[in-house]
């Protein structure tokens, strides 16, 4: 995701626009920015009382796992099922993908090793 205008460009535009009377079209030409942009600006202006950018985070990113040793054990002692039954067999409500993510996080890979010689 691209970031978002600074608030400084933005106090620009906006106080061109109401302030010197400068018509919409020729803001966006003239500071390089879209007319469809100043315009959701002073939506946002008009809604908030201001024209700051919407915060740049993902809602909902709590994380379900918290506590990496007993997930660590819980990994050793159930690696070998899929993530589906792993999910079912954890104590919170959590996803498969949720179990592959933290998996892969901790460096739990079912895969052999072929470079290990083998005994």
């Amino acid at each position: 995701m691209p970031a978002p205008y600074s608030y400084d460009l933005r106090q620009k535009v906006i106080d061109a626009i109401e302030l010197d009377g400068m018509p919409k079209t020729e803001a966006s030409q003239v500071f390089h920015v879209s007319r469809n942009t100043i315009n959701l600006w002073l939506q946002r202006k008009a809604q908030t009382g201001d024209f700051l950018p919407k915060p740049n985070h993902r809602p909902d990113n709590n994380h379900k796992i918290t506590d990496w040793h007993k997930f660590k054990a819980f990994a050793q002692e159930h690696g070998h099922k899929t993530s589906a039954q792993m999910a079912q067999l954890w104590d919170d409500d959590i996803s498969p993908r949720t179990i592959s993510r933290a998996l892969k996080k901790i460096g739990f890979t079912r895969k052999k090793n072929l470079r290990l010689p083998r005994t």
